[in-house]
């Protein structure tokens, strides 16, 4: 199975255009458009759920000094088309997103893909957290509409 994948972001201003072309899908012909707040700052193929057919990573990172990351992700589906892959947003995870004020980074990483952010104290600026850093794991689950990452491990460091 030869799948390939061309990923073209417009990124010429805070609000872009990300556009995923797969090959070698049976049932999915056209490309995949989104609109996203940032620009692209990477984008990985891999396959973390370990089923013999791979997902695409685009990492986005907003425009301004927060640099708020968020992740477009698409799975392939037993090689016939392909379906979002859903991160929960920081934000709803209280436990996990204290002291987060953005600049992350993610990467697919050993078999899991990871959000890493620096840890910000009361009272730092934007640009000068003074914590550590947290590292989010994630393991890929299929879920009721598609595909899901769900928390494996957090650790600081």
């Amino acid at each position: 199975m030869g799948f390939t994948f061309a990923i073209n972001a417009t990124n010429e201003g805070s609000l872009n255009k990300l556009t995923i072309k797969p090959t070698g899908l049976t049932e999915q012909k056209g490309p995949i458009e989104v609109d996203i707040d940032g620009s692209v700052t990477n984008a990985e193929i891999a396959d973390l759920d370990v089923n013999g057919f791979p997902e695409v990573y685009a990492y986005v990172n907003s425009a301004g000094s927060g640099s708020y990351g968020s992740l477009v992700g698409y799975a392939v589906n037993k090689g016939k088309s392909m379906t979002e892959i859903y991160l929960p947003p920081i934000a709803d995870d209280k436990k996990h997103n204290a002291g987060y004020m953005g600049h992350d980074e993610f990467a697919v990483f050993e078999g899991t893909f990871v959000q890493r952010f620096p840890i910000y104290r009361a009272g730092d600026a934007n640009a000068a957290p003074t914590g550590k850093t947290r590292q989010l794991q994630y393991k890929l689950k299929p879920d009721e509409a598609g595909w899901k990452l769900v928390l494996d491990k957090a650790f600081e460091y």
